[in-house]
């Protein structure tokens, strides 16, 4: 099994330019341990006949066909706007240009 030590643990940590203090080390030293004993007995298994997957369930992209159809008229689109000029919908100046 691969074991951490806390010296490990804060070598990545100064990579990580994140500052442990030593309770925090410690903590993470444990837990990380626990983390490499897990993925040691997952390394037991046998998976020679495993197919590799990315997820557990087939997928596919769902689209929608690419089917033409005519749009609504631009008037009864701009019926509802609250604001409408030239044939566009009218939004406030975003950029003040004073």
């Amino acid at each position: 099994m691969a074991t951490i030590t806390t010296e490990d643990v804060s070598h990545v940590a100064n990579l990580a330019r994140l500052e442990f203090n030593e309770e925090e080390t410690k903590d993470f030293t444990e837990q990380l341990s626990r983390i490499l004993d897990y993925i040691g007995k997952l390394n037991e298994l046998e998976t020679d006949d495993v197919q590799p997957t990315s997820h557990i369930h087939p997928l596919q992209n769902i689209t929608k066909p690419d089917i033409v159809k005519t749009s609504l008229p631009r008037d009864q689109v701009l019926a509802n706007a609250p604001e409408a000029e030239e044939g566009y919908f009218g939004v406030p100046r975003v950029i003040d240009t004073d």
